[in-house]
């Protein structure tokens, strides 16, 4: 007979059953498994949030391997399993999750064990394994609330079911911060190490391991007491999972980890590098969210032994007194291909923005004299043609002074006014060429169209233009590299994190002037380093050819110059009380600073360095035939005695207005037949009509047809109307 249940008085009626309560314990639980599995079936795993995934863009000195700087949100450089040491593996697992191989994406003792230890100690843990802390970082907030557990819950057991365990591992280990501003154990290695990830050892891979529960706490540099004990708590996890053997355990001592300084990637010479890189890679279509996330790696065309060289050489070299307002500006180009391999913006980005050699300007001085000789012998000139060398000569209404009033004798030929840099012979060169084709010449060999100043007037051949230092530099490589021109550039490769090609530089060369021409200029410039004004660069100890540049009123004073290996520009200005361009007289307690002094001597020092160890190379030699410009005789058109005379060739209405349409062409080859050397041609192909006549110059002076001069003037042609 079956016993009847005693019945429950009291309170306790009120109650349910034991029976009843397992019975709703049980529905529930089953509920929530099902839910949960059904959760983990139909919830879509969401993109990564870019914080997560972003890497910093590194820029790279030439070589694409020496870091120069990095720009980014998160300082990450992301890796691969395979790159990731096992002994870094299970030291990472030893600290956070030493069942990660075992569960399928969270863990009940892992939760239990939290549970208790945070109800009864002090102290919090988290209970979460690895594919959650993942889970969270990459797709979840940091909010504490429920359902952001449960949707962590539900994404680390969706992704133990479609990735690998390697993969999520891997994906947690270039996800996670390390402190000292590190993102990923990379960028993590290298910060505490110095070191690639691949090459830590096991105690250093178990400091990193380490510093991953608490990365402000356990900050070597405020307690590293609290992360000794961390340490030793993680290998010992390792031995107790037997992956490190105990008596190797043993032997292991803290290692050593490096100083942290938080440094600011823009302070200092090196960050107006890394700004005019930025900007180039602006320029090829790229944005800053470009920069701060995708994880580019630009490879500059910065050379890490050129650019210690300039910073070193103006640290050695710059004056010491007298700098207030003094502002330096070096760059230096490779001939040929136009790569900026140095530069001195200045002494700290941070300090002024202003980038000495790529924005300031100043006066280009005598700078700008090989542009006219250029011009000069492209006309037909030589370097044996003579000019007045006297000061205050008069240049039709323009009186031409010499640097410190100095006068060199009447006649002085192009190679002597270009070692002494003679303003008065210069002018009288630019004014017989034309002055439009001076301007024209220097524009051909590099500097930008817009130049501050760059207009066709009696002054320009003296360098009253502002260009930037590297205009000056990307000009004369022009020169240095046999009349090929190609635009100063920053970048040679970027690529994507992946290393697929985004742009690579491939330079694209111009024949800016002849060979011959250039390497006449080159010659004239090389007279100037070994017996003219720029003998402070002899000492370089190779072939160099260089140019003075120093402005009457000492507001700039430049020595731009080139090797066949590289052409560097060094400027010199200052900013007064106002802002406005002052004196640099008093600089490095000199009267005058010319750029024979300082910029020579930078210059100098920085090509030692920049060229250190590489085999010495020669210029070539001047064309054959050429004269040397050593004996005023040698000219061609010099050869007659100074009293012969010849008839000025008719020009006239007689030869070009009897035909509409009739072109300039006759009257270059009237003037070459009768012995005279024409100095301004209209452009070939312009026409006349029968509004229009034809008369010559000489000497500022109109002239008709068979008026008697010096055999070999060099006259003008020039169109006027008839009523003229």
């Amino acid at each position: 007979m079956k016993k009847k249940a005693k019945k429950r008085s009291g309170v306790f009626r009120l109650l349910p059953s034991f029976k009843t309560l397992f019975t709703f314990a049980f529905l529930g639980a089953l509920i929530g498994i099902v839910g949960l599995a059904y959760a983990v079936k139909v919830v879509p795993i969401p993109q990564p949030n870019e914080i997560s995934q972003s890497q910093a863009s590194i820029f790279y000195y030439d070589d694409g391997v020496t870091e120069l700087g990095r720009l980014g949100e998160a300082n990450r450089e992301s890796v691969t399993i395979d790159q990731i040491p096992v002994g870094t593996q299970h030291a990472v697992l030893a600290a956070e999750d030493r069942d990660f191989y075992k569960h399928g994406g969270f863990s009940v003792r892992g939760i239990s064990r939290a549970f208790v230890n945070n109800l009864f100690r002090s102290t919090t843990q988290g209970g979460s394994t690895i594919t959650q802390q993942y889970a969270k970082n990459a797709y979840l907030s940091d909010e504490r609330r429920l359902k952001r557990k449960v949707k962590e819950l539900v994404l680390s057991m969706k992704l133990e079911t479609v990735t690998s365990k390697d993969k999520i591992l891997e994906d947690y280990l270039n996800a996670i911060y390390f402190g000292r501003g590190a993102y990923g154990i990379e960028t993590a290695s290298i910060q505490y190490f110095g070191k690639s990830v691949k090459d830590l050892s096991v105690p250093e891979s178990a400091v990193l391991a380490s510093v991953i529960q608490a990365p402000s706490s356990l900050d070597p540099d405020t307690n590293l007491e609290g992360l000794t004990n961390r340490w030793n708590y993680v290998l010992d996890g390792m031995v107790t999972s037997g992956w490190l053997e105990d008596s190797e355990r043993q032997s292991m001592t803290f290692p050593a980890i490096l100083p942290y300084t938080k440094h600011q990637v823009f302070g200092g010479p090196k960050g107006y590098l890394l700004e005019q890189a930025r900007q180039a890679v602006y320029e090829q279509g790229l944005t800053e969210d470009d920069l701060n996330r995708a994880g580019l790696r630009i490879t500059t065309t910065f050379n890490k032994q050129a650019q210690d060289a300039a910073e070193a050489a103006v640290l050695e070299k710059a004056p010491k007194t007298g700098t207030e307002g003094l502002r330096i500006g070096l760059a230096s180009v490779r001939p040929g291909t136009g790569e900026v391999v140095a530069m001195y913006g200045g002494a700290d980005y941070l300090a002024n923005q202003v980038n000495n050699a790529t924005q300031a300007i100043g006066q280009a001085g005598s700078t700008f004299k090989p542009f006219t000789l250029a011009a000069a012998l492209e006309s037909g000139k030589t370097l044996a043609t003579t000019y007045s060398g006297k000061n205050n000569t008069m240049v039709g209404t323009y009186k031409v002074v010499n640097y410190s009033g100095k006068s060199f004798g009447d006649r002085i030929t192009l190679l002597k006014a270009t070692e002494n840099s003679v303003n008065s012979a210069y002018v009288e060169a630019a004014n017989e060429v034309g002055l439009e084709k001076v301007v024209e010449s220097a524009i051909r060999a590099g500097l930008p169209e817009k130049t501050t100043g760059l207009e066709p007037n009696l002054a320009a051949t003296l360098g009253t233009s502002s260009p930037h230092p590297v205009d000056i530099a990307g000009a004369y490589a022009t020169f240095a590299a046999r009349g090929l021109q190609v635009s100063p550039t920053y970048l040679k490769l970027i690529t994507d994190r992946g290393g697929n090609e985004i742009y690579k530089y491939s330079p694209r060369p111009v024949q800016a002037f002849s060979t011959d021409i250039s390497d006449i200029v080159s010659y004239a410039m090389q007279k100037v380093v070994e017996v003219g004004t720029g003998k402070a660069a002899k000492d370089l100890g190779r072939p160099a050819a260089g140019k003075t540049g120093t402005t009457n009123d000492n507001k700039s004073a430049w020595f731009a110059g080139f090797t066949p290996e590289l052409a560097t520009a060094v400027m010199f200005v200052k900013d007064g009380p106002d802002g406005m361009p002052a004196t640099l007289s008093g600089t490095g307690d000199m009267a005058t600073v010319t750029g024979g002094s300082f910029p020579a001597r930078i210059w100098t020092a920085y090509m030692k360095g920049a060229l250190k160890d590489l085999p010495i190379t020669k210029f070539a030699p001047l064309p054959a035939g050429v004269p040397n410009g050593a004996n005023p005789t040698d000219s061609p058109s010099a050869s007659a005695a100074p009293n012969a005379t010849a008839a000025i060739p008719d020009l006239s209405s007689a030869n070009f207005q009897a035909t509409m349409g009739t072109t300039y062409a006759s009257a270059d080859a009237a003037a070459k037949a009768a012995g005279f050397v024409l100095r301004y041609l209209p452009v070939d192909g312009q026409t006349l009509d029968t509004t229009q006549q034809v008369y010559v110059v000489v000497d500022s002076q109109d002239y008709v047809a068979g008026s008697a001069v010096g055999l070999g003037t060099a006259i003008t042609v020039r169109v006027t109307n008839v009523a003229h």
